[in-house]
């Protein structure tokens, strides 16, 4: 098999697999409590690398652009350029790149597991259906996820910038904050939450993907995990590029 023809399979299977768990939620059994689990995993346990990486890259940001800024004369502009950056662009970007590594990678290491060793074998043999027991949970969980941890992440990144402005750059809490404020545009927000949810659609389903086609026992779980990881990255810095696109011509940024 080629490698457009295996471009073009994966790209059937992954597409008939995310349709198969979306319609799964308007039947039963639904699984809620296996949703709100997964919520919990997922949310929860990413809280503390978003907040890290949210606050850091807020940090980082106000100190490179400020001292720029600060040399051109414009100082207190930088609560507008890092609030600006982390909704636009490195909010939805790095926290869907953080959680496709923690998350992403063990679906597809939980997954890859139990079919290697015919755990979903047996389920389907008890009359479960592993889509709707096993992918729907996961990929809702994500597609709640994702956008809520985006917004985590950009008002702790915010935060991050306005330690750094107060405390080595000298400026006033409050023209910091004025500034910040400019950025919080109702298309810039909603811009935002779109790529979060889609980022959140691609990990749900690149990581489930991985799994359920893992052959070749505990080395194949491996090699699922990676790339899951890789593939989940690479589509998800793509994508924003066409998204980003898209929404500057249907929600002009700034509005």
């Amino acid at each position: 098999m080629n490698a457009i023809t295996l471009i073009l399979y994966e790209l059937q299977e992954s597409t008939l697999m995310a349709w198969r768990a979306f319609r799964s939620l308007f039947t039963r059994p639904r699984y809620f409590r296996e949703i709100v689990n997964q919520m919990d995993l997922i949310g929860v346990g990413s809280l503390i690398i978003v907040l890290l990486t949210g606050f850091f890259t807020g940090a980082v940001l106000a100190l490179q652009t400020g001292t720029t800024m600060a040399s051109l004369g414009a100082k207190g502009y930088t609560g507008r350029l890092v609030a600006t950056s982390l909704v636009r662009e490195l909010g939805p970007v790095l926290t869907s790149l953080m959680v496709a590594g923690r998350v992403g990678s063990g679906i597809a290491a939980e997954l890859g597991s139990m079919l290697v060793s015919d755990q979903i074998d047996a389920m389907r043999a008890l009359g479960t259906d592993p889509i709707r027991k096993l992918v729907m949970p996961r990929m809702v969980a994500l597609l709640v996820m994702v956008p809520a941890l985006t917004v985590i992440a950009i008002i702790v990144g915010t935060g991050g910038g306005l330690v750094v402005a107060i405390t080595l750059l000298g400026l006033p809490y409050a023209q910091y904050v004025s500034s910040a404020k400019e950025a919080f545009k109702l298309n810039d927000l909603i811009g935002s939450l779109t790529k979060a949810l889609i980022f959140g659609f691609i990990i749900a389903v690149v990581g489930c993907r991985s799994g359920l086609k893992t052959t070749g026992g505990t080395v194949g779980v491996g090699r699922s995990t990676t790339q899951s990881v890789v593939v989940a990255s690479i589509l998800i810095l793509v994508a924003d590029f066409f998204i980003t696109r898209a929404l500057q011509i249907f929600l002009p940024p700034g509005q």
